[in-house]
């Protein structure tokens, strides 16, 4: 299976058989702000690249559905940790893909489970000492 990512024309790639159209992705450019000197007050360096997930027109609606749940209405990402735009686009690009991915995969089905007897002795345990403890503060302010 090919990794998430972006592709050649634009496009973000995010498993073999979902591939979101460059032209549903809004890019940003801006200053990256913070130290740096006159290089990173005037140079547009970092990306900020979001997918606004109800205008999709490649996802289904249970991926939609899953994916503002999980981020809202907007999935955003941004990278300007380089001092080159193209690297900063790239790293965000892969930033957003992760996300969409890691939000689109299949859950595995929670199994519910019984404490185990240990467990529960060792929480009625835990309860007794607590008052203990309690029961001694109790004695000692009476006086």
């Amino acid at each position: 299976m090919a990794s998430p990512g972006v592709n050649d024309d634009g496009s973000l790639r995010l498993r073999a058989q979902l591939v979101i159209p460059a032209n549903e992705i809004d890019v940003r450019v801006t200053t990256s702000g913070g130290p740096g000197g006159q290089h990173a007050n005037r140079s547009l360096t970092k990306v900020v690249v979001s997918l606004r997930v109800e205008e999709s027109e490649t996802l289904s609606e249970s991926e939609k559905r899953r994916l503002v749940e999980h981020f809202g209405p907007v999935v955003r990402s941004s990278a300007s940790r380089f001092r080159s735009q193209g690297q900063n686009r790239e790293a965000a690009f892969n930033q957003l893909a992760s996300k969409l991915s890691d939000a689109l995969a299949p859950r595995a089905p929670r199994r519910e489970t019984k404490p185990s007897a240990r467990s529960k002795e060792r929480r009625v345990d835990e309860k007794k000492a607590r008052g203990r403890l309690k029961e001694m503060r109790r004695a000692r302010n009476d006086d």
